[in-house]
This record gives C-alpha cells, sequence and structure tokens, in this order.
C-alpha cells in the first residue's frame, strides 16, 4: 500500500514538472525505458541495483538516452527514480501518469479487441458512441485476438462492454441457471 503511494506520488511529480503539453512525448520516453529494461537484465540492473554509484548509472543511461534519443528532463527523472529505488515500479508509475494525463485532457483511452483487424472506417462511428458513452473524447487502440469467435470487447478505464459472441453465451448461459 505505501509502494503504491510513493508511486502516485512519483507519478504527480513526473506531471507537473513535465508539463501537459510535453507529456505524450515523455510518455513514449518512459514507455521506452520500461521496454528495455524488461529486454536487457544488465540495463535492469543498472538502475535496480545499490552497488552502482550514481556517476556510474548517469553514464549508462545518457549513453542509451541518446541512442534511443530521450530528452533530458526525462534521464534525470529517471535517474532520480534509480536513486530513491523506486524504477522498479516504473511500469505501474506509466500506467498511473497516463491515467492522470487523460483525466487532465478530459480524455479516456478505450481498447477495443476484435478477433481480426478491423477497418479503421467504423473507427468515427466507434469514437462517438463512447464519447456520448463516457462523456469524454477516446483514444482507441486496438487489440486482435483471435481467439474471439466474433464480435468486439471495449475495455474503457475500468468498465467492460463485451459484444463478442462468447460474452452472448455467458450471459445467456447465466440468465438459464437463474431460471
Amino acid at each position: 500500500m505505501k509502494r503504491q503511494q510513493a508511486v502516485k506520488r512519483y507519478a504527480k511529480m513526473f506531471l507537473n514538472s513535465m508539463g501537459i503539453d510535453d507529456m505524450p512525448k515523455a510518455l513514449e520516453e518512459l514507455s521506452a525505458v520500461n521496454g528495455l529494461m524488461q529486454k536487457s537484465r544488465e540495463f535492469r540492473g543498472l538502475l535496480e541495483n545499490p552497488r552502482f554509484t550514481g556517476e556510474e548509472r548517469e553514464k549508462g543511461i545518457k549513453e542509451i538516452s541518446e541512442r534511443v534519443k530521450i530528452s533530458g528532463s526525462t534521464v534525470k527523472f529517471i535517474l532520480y527514480l534509480s536513486e530513491h529505488l523506486v524504477i522498479a515500479s516504473l511500469d505501474g508509475l506509466i500506467q498511473i501518469v497516463t491515467a492522470m494525463y487523460l483525466e487532465k485532457k478530459k480524455k479516456a483511452k478505450a481498447i477495443v479487441v476484435t478477433p481480426v483487424d478491423t477497418q479503421r472506417k467504423y473507427e468515427e462511428t466507434l469514437k462517438s458512441s463512447l464519447k456520448q458513452i463516457t462523456g469524454r473524447d477516446v483514444d482507441i487502440e486496438y487489440v486482435v485476438d483471435p481467439s474471439l469467435l466474433g464480435g468486439v470487447l471495449v475495455k474503457v478505464g475500468s468498465s467492460m462492454y463485451d459484444s463478442s459472441i462468447r460474452g452472448q453465451l455467458r450471459l445467456l448461459r447465466d440468465d438459464l441457471i437463474k431460471r
């Protein structure tokens, strides 16, 4: 519980230090660092292990930031998280910052799961429908899941809208069991 509160505090700090206008790029940069940490145990160890000195960390992250094109302010924040041993929670921090950013922008993020790649011509219809439901502008991320029999799953925040065949069959089964 305390760790979650600390991560929220750092997320607020990051949002305030970067500003709303620069947040999409900053989130992209944080996600890139998080991806590198997932792929490379050595890089993760450099940032998480307290045995490395601040100079060693700084040298390593600056070399990588030049290759991956990470801004100086994001590098400073990564080093700050590493010094305070919170870098292991970077994934959760990114989720919290994203939610805070979308809240400030009066936006929502929807994850749309379909069995096949969908045509983007339906995107505007879906956006307008979700805007009516949520009362916010919606950014859509598409995910293809071939195990879905048909229909669509839409997740906005903590709400799930299931119009898949599997979901409809589950509702039918539950209804029949109740009778």
